[in-house]
């Protein structure tokens, strides 16, 4: 996965119970549930059309972000999935979460497949899937119709890169023949956020922005529209959208947004700020004299996640990394933040 489509891009308890198959040894497509083909076929709506699974999946392959972990958190092994590129400290290609999810399953690396460039539509053949999932993608048309010809595609139903996590893991899920056992998850993970959000009672109602933000150019202050999960999470936590965010986020479908800092005047109720930066980034925004009017910058109710960090993978929320340490620290930034927030 290339640092570019992270950014664009950019649930284990009780449902593992149902769902998991923990201390026993499974090669990538053994799957932890039951395989019988109850409820096939089923057809799921996308933006292309629908697509029909005629029975249980077998051999799972993902793309794009976070799909994997769905498949996982179900545990269901894929036999093909992206390498990590973004937020991979250690160069293997797996976030921990993943890593981790794996080791419990006992499971063999799946084939970790290139995206930098595009799908790597060879390899996807050479897995032989029975199914591809990509509910949360950006895929063109063009892509869809490709990766149609080698298996049943699953992908987004309305936005590119719009499709929450929770529409992610029941939308895999249910492709999995594992609907069920998705809604579980979900219902599982929106508990565990709820009560760590609850720790941080500043987070309330505050008016928020997150950004990507290059303390080299202080002439744009870009942010991500509503429409991204990343924003969505943050509104579970208990943050509001900015007038401005929210405004410009119903005028379109564009997922980020640059406008210059001569329109400041905008940003006038952010009171907190989440930004994938670097630690001069706060210092860099408070001396200048657009962006220090923000109150989120005069106040330093700012999260910074370090670009390209682990944590900054956190960001957005999968049923895999919701509830690990990294989910957690980054709910406990967000919360730092918004205490410095004025009242």
């Amino acid at each position: 996965m290339s640092r570019f489509r992270a950014l664009a891009a950019l649930a284990v308890g009780s449902a593992l119970v149902l769902t998991g198959c923990a201390g026993t040894s499974a090669a990538p497509g053994e799957q932890g549930a039951a395989s019988d083909d109850t409820g096939f076929p089923v057809t799921i709506e996308n933006v292309f059309g629908e697509t029909t699974i005629d029975a249980k999946p077998e051999r799972v392959v993902t793309v794009d972000w976070g799909n994997q972990d769905v498949a996982l958190a179900l545990g269901v092994v894929p036999v093909a999935m992206p390498k990590v590129t973004y937020g991979d400290e250690d160069g293997d290609g797996l976030l921990p979460w993943t890593k981790d999810k794996l080791a419990e399953l006992g499971a063999e690396t799946p084939v970790l497949m290139d995206e930098s460039n595009g799908y790597d539509y060879e390899a996807i053949a050479d897995a032989q899937p029975d199914v591809i999932l990509a509910a949360y993608s950006g895929m063109t048309q063009e892509q869809y119709d490709t990766l149609s010809k080698i298996a049943p595609v699953v992908t987004y139903q309305d936005v590119a890169w719009g499709t929450t996590w929770q529409q992610m893991t029941v939308l895999d899920g249910t492709a999995l023949g594992l609907k069920d056992e998705a809604d579980a998850l979900v219902a599982e993970k929106e508990e565990h956020i709820a009560a760590e959000a609850a720790k941080y009672p500043a987070l309330a109602d505050k008016k928020s922005l997150l950004t990507y933000f290059d303390p080299t150019n202080l002439s744009t202050l870009g942010f991500y529209s509503t429409l991204d999960p990343r924003m969505g999470y943050l509104q579970e936590l208990g943050l509001a959208p900015s007038s401005y965010v929210s405004e410009e986020s119903a005028a379109s479908e564009t997922f980020w947004f640059t406008p210059s800092t001569e329109q400041i005047e905008k940003f006038a109720d952010v009171d907190v700020m989440v930004a994938y930066g670097s630690d001069d980034m706060i210092a860099a925004m408070q001396a200048d004299p657009l962006l220090s009017k923000v109150p989120a910058v005069k106040n330093g109710a700012i999260a910074v996640v370090e670009d390209n960090s682990t944590l900054s993978s956190a960001i957005t929320p999968t049923p895999l990394n919701i509830g690990t340490s990294y989910g957690d620290d980054y709910i406990a930034l967000v919360g730092a933040a918004a205490e410095k927030a004025a009242s």
